[in-house]
């Protein structure tokens, strides 16, 4: 079988202005990138404002394994099946990160003969948004060091400067830095700290701004320092929202690309699921909606939290109502669940998978609360066995869930026509009756126990004293009403990583709480996640070059 770069390279590309007409963009309201990328203009974001709205189906998955389990291939997959069927669809992905390219991962564009192309533009510097997005955010804090340093005229403490710069890249020892060294004219001396940037605010906001009006007040919301009373300083203060606001002025456009069998795909924004929001932009999911009858869309990482999030946070800002949701697993995923090492997935084990399938379980209980039909998909893999499927579709079905296998890996959009069909079925069949978990008027400690006890399955929470401290201060200063914004891993239903399955009798632990003012939504660290992740002993990178003739090798 042929590497995921491999097959990428030699697929026969359209240009972009050919998938763009499927669409019936006009080439005017096309800025190109080359021969296959493309931002979309404004001025045909607003042509069709008035359009009805396609269906919208949110492809989410399990916890991550080792394993592997294919929620974007399902995603690209499941796009190529409906334009097999002849449906017009568009898939609607967020941008990959170079952090996890150059760190785990080496690429996020789905896999086999299910991707997003091209593949190696779209998961290094693409059309350059997540550059822009790092300028504006780091522009932002050398004005608030350079006022301090100018007199300071705000009154900010420079011991509560919240303020990150950021870097999109695994970089450990930025984490916690100190700045203002050297001479007076060097600035304040002062602890500082850097987030990667698909973590960062600026990511958020302008993953939630739906046009140019909505972004610049976003940005003059953010708090970036509290003053020697207390009192937040924000972006506003600061004169930073203009310069900001032109830095990103681009970016805030949806980029379009297309998948291996040329279906539209709209890939814009990046927003970390285990940190921030882990969903697309909102401006490119509405422009989806817009563009065609279908839109397949996805969160990141697991359920508990890209799908939660997708609900409680994205669909609660931007008024969206999904249709249908398709969760993603693995048989091999399921038995590492089960207690199975990675070298033995490969042999049937029905005891491992009926031990795993609780993860399975949990995410389907969970997403049914939302009111939202649920389809469970089985990204198949030749060592699964007859016996293990049917487990697991009898287990589905008994949960009033659909079931069907996708094949689109090794076959593209013809092993996705089986998903597809259910899919279809499900939206003529049954309707969506979608709702969010908790309500705005709830305290933030109150909307923090119903997540964790409603999706992480918890028995309680506990607080450190410092995050108990700022919770209250973020009820006194009037953000009590906001969504709250999970940092957890992503790798256990719980904030333990080694606790896989289904977690029972455990707590959460909450260390720390800020809010992201501009994004609307504050932020809950829990356990010991990170916002500045580190390269592993064998990172990517390792594996990536780049050969005379320019053919870029290792991204898979």
């Amino acid at each position: 079988m042929k590497t995921d770069i491999q097959i990428a390279q030699e697929a026969a590309l359209l240009p972009i202005t050919e998938v763009a007409k499927a669409l019936q963009i006009p080439d005017k309201e096309l800025e190109l990138y080359g021969k296959y990328k493309a931002k979309i203009s404004d001025d045909y974001l607003e042509q069709i404002a008035g359009n009805p709205n396609g269906k919208l189906i949110l492809v989410t998955a399990i916890n991550p394994t080792p394993a592997g389990e294919g929620k974007t291939t399902t995603s690209v997959g499941l796009g190529q099946a409906f334009g097999k069927l002849g449906k017009k669809a568009v898939i609607a992905l967020r941008e990959p990160s170079l952090g996890p390219c150059f760190g785990v991962k080496g690429g996020a564009a789905g896999g086999g003969y299910a991707q997003v192309v091209p593949m190696e533009d779209l998961n290094l510097h693409f059309t350059g948004d997540f550059h822009a997005i790092t300028s504006a955010n780091n522009l932002l804090a050398a004005l608030l060091d350079n006022h301090i340093q100018q007199g300071n005229e705000l009154r900010i403490d420079t011991r509560r400067v919240v303020w990150k710069r950021c870097l999109d890249m695994n970089d450990r020892v930025l984490r916690n830095v100190v700045v203002g060294l050297g001479a007076k004219t060097d600035g304040v001396v002062r602890e500082d700290h850097f987030v990667i940037t698909v973590a960062s605010e600026i990511m958020a906001i302008l993953c939630l701004a739906v046009d140019m009006k909505d972004l610049k007040e976003r940005l003059a919301r953010i708090v970036v320092a509290y003053n020697d009373q207390g009192e937040p300083v924000r972006a506003g203060d600061l004169n930073a929202v203009g310069a900001m606001a032109a830095l990103l002025k681009d970016a805030m456009k949806p980029n379009l690309i297309q998948t291996l069998e040329h279906t539209p795909a709209l890939v814009h924004g990046g927003p970390f699921a285990n940190i921030a929001h882990g969903c697309n932009s909102v401006r490119a999911t509405n422009a989806a909606l817009k563009m065609a009858d279908y839109v397949i869309t996805e969160a990141g990482f697991g359920a508990d939290l890209g799908a939660e999030k997708f609900f409680d946070i994205k669909c609660r800002i931007a008024g969206l109502k999904p249709d249908a949701v398709v969760l993603v697993a693995t048989i091999r995923a399921l038995k590492y669940n089960g207690g199975i090492p990675k070298s033995g997935l490969g042999e049937e084990n029905l005891e491992a998978l009926e031990k795993g399938i609780v993860n399975l379980e949990k995410h389907i209980e969970n997403l049914q609360k939302y009111g939202v039909p649920v389809v469970v998909t089985l990204n198949s893999f030749v060592t699964d066995t007859a016996a293990e499927i049917s487990f697991v579709e009898n287990f589905c079905k008994r949960r009033e869930c659909e079931f069907a296998l996708s094949r689109v890996w090794e076959q593209g959009g013809e092993g996705g026509i089986e998903l597809a069909e259910k899919v279809l079925e499900t939206l003529d069949t049954r309707e969506s009756h979608f709702r969010v978990l908790y309500e705005d008027h709830l305290s933030l400690e109150e909307k923090i126990e119903v997540i964790g006890k409603e999706i992480y399955g918890a028995d309680g929470v506990d607080y450190a004293p410092a995050a108990k401290k700022q919770l209250l201060e973020l009820e006194k200063l009037g953000f009590g009403n906001l969504p709250v914004c999970m940092a957890k891993t992503q790798y256990s239903l719980s904030d333990d990583p080694a606790l896989l399955g289904r977690p029972r009798d455990f707590r959460m632990n909450v260390r720390e709480a800020y809010v992201s003012a501009g994004a609307g939504f504050v932020v809950v660290l829990t356990g010991a996640v990170m916002t500045m992740p580190g390269l592993p002993a064998h990172p990517a990178a390792f594996d990536i070059d780049v050969n005379d003739e320019g053919i870029i090798t290792g991204l898979f």
